[in-house]
């Protein structure tokens, strides 16, 4: 019976935690859903909702296209660059959706837990355009899960209002700074001693050959 509460944990046919809280990190029901939001007590990723501020969404605001991706871009290179002070950072989405529980929500997957808690902790005494920051751990670790899978195809027929992120993306080019940013950053650290630690010995790898 335990193994298979195990198997349905955070799956439709799980009729106590919530799965849509379990992949995304947010449920449009909020407190008021009917199923559990397990919140973890460590994890690879930290959440941060509400926190970007998308002028697309603000009718008072005359931005073209392109200056809204200026916009963006300023954000996500300031977010990234901010979020490498507390350790390699594997992923960051920015949803673009409308809808109360995912507007301006900011995810960041770092490659240790520890460094996730580490920023969470510090980012919760921080202030950002304005307005204090919120940040929380979350269950999210593979985004290809928690993303719309119809909003870079053919098109979600729900846009902005979809239950599913809608993930907004930096220029190409930014992208490609931000990576060769980070490798310089890494070449500078030198090689990470907990990545050391948790390799496994040569003796080990030759045992499985």
């Amino acid at each position: 019976m335990a193994n298979y509460l195990a198997s349905i944990f955070g799956t439709e046919q799980d009729k106590v935690n919530c799965s849509f809280y379990y992949k995304i990190g947010a449920c449009r029901h909020g407190d008021r859903c009917s199923r559990k939001h397990v919140k973890p007590s460590y994890s690879q990723t930290i959440l941060l909702p509400n926190m970007y501020q998308n002028p697309a969404y603000d009718p008072k605001s005359k931005m073209s296209a392109a200056q809204l991706q200026i916009h963006f871009d300023n954000f996500y290179e300031d977010f990234w660059c901010e979020m490498i002070k507390y350790g390699l950072i594997e992923e960051v989405v920015v949803c673009d959706n409308n809808n109360d529980h995912l507007i301006g929500n900011v995810y960041a997957r770092f490659k240790y837990e520890e460094d996730a808690q580490t920023a969470c902790d510090a980012l919760n005494s921080r202030w950002y355009g304005g307005r204090p920051i919120y940040c929380e751990l979350s269950p999210v670790t593979d985004f290809r899960e928690a993303c719309c899978r119809l909003n870079s195809g053919e098109g979600c027929v729900r846009g902005g209002f979809c239950n599913f992120i809608h993930r907004k993306e930096p220029t190409p080019e930014l992208e490609r700074e931000l990576d060769m940013e980070t490798r310089k950053w890494l070449k500078e650290r030198g090689r990470d001693p907990r990545s050391e630690s948790r390799s496994p010995s040569p003796g080990a790898a030759n045992a499985r050959r």
